[in-house]
């Protein structure tokens, strides 16, 4: 295992199977893996900062190398601040390349030293993102095998809570 310290940065609203797929790997091939949840004041989240903190600690947990952090600001400053020397980014389609593209070009610009890594999630992830999950949990239809059982748990009480 390399003692290569890499940031997987993203918003994590609410974090997927794809998203833990990505984290698994990662911290297969790096020495230290920081999981870090993007602040985005433009957004309206479902999760708070630190609700979605503590669900990524709660499923990252067995992993020792893997540590969760939150940011914001520009991403580069951030990896260079914690001696991070990779970004790693998941790639489902087309479409998410020209945008990754687009970034990891802008951050090499802004900071040369910081390479990023693109990882395509497992094939059954392919299709999955945040976005998806959440609508599809509003309009109550099944996210069991999208979500770790704990963020099912979450959405449900976040989204359709009990009434007393």
């Amino acid at each position: 295992m390399s003692e290569t310290c890499a940031i997987y940065p993203g918003s994590f609203d609410p974090i997927t199977n794809g998203h833990l797929d990505l984290i698994q790997r990662g911290s297969q091939l790096f020495g230290h893996l920081i999981v870090a949840v993007l602040t985005n004041f433009d957004k309206q989240p479902l999760f708070t900062v630190e609700e979605r903190v503590a669900m990524l600690r709660q499923v990252t947990e067995d992993m020792r190398n893997v540590t969760v952090d939150t940011f914001s600001g520009l991403l580069v400053d951030y990896a260079m601040h914690k001696g991070a020397r990779v970004i790693l980014r998941g790639i489902r389609a087309f479409s998410d390349y020209e945008y990754e593209l687009q970034m990891a070009l802008m951050n090499r610009k802004l900071e040369p030293q910081l390479e990023t890594v693109f990882l395509m999630p497992a094939e059954s992830y392919t299709y999955v993102s945040s976005r998806l999950v959440r609508e599809i949990f509003q309009h109550r239809g099944s996210v069991k095998d999208l979500v770790p059982p704990v963020v099912e748990e979450r959405l449900q009480l976040k989204v359709f809570p009990k009434k007393s």
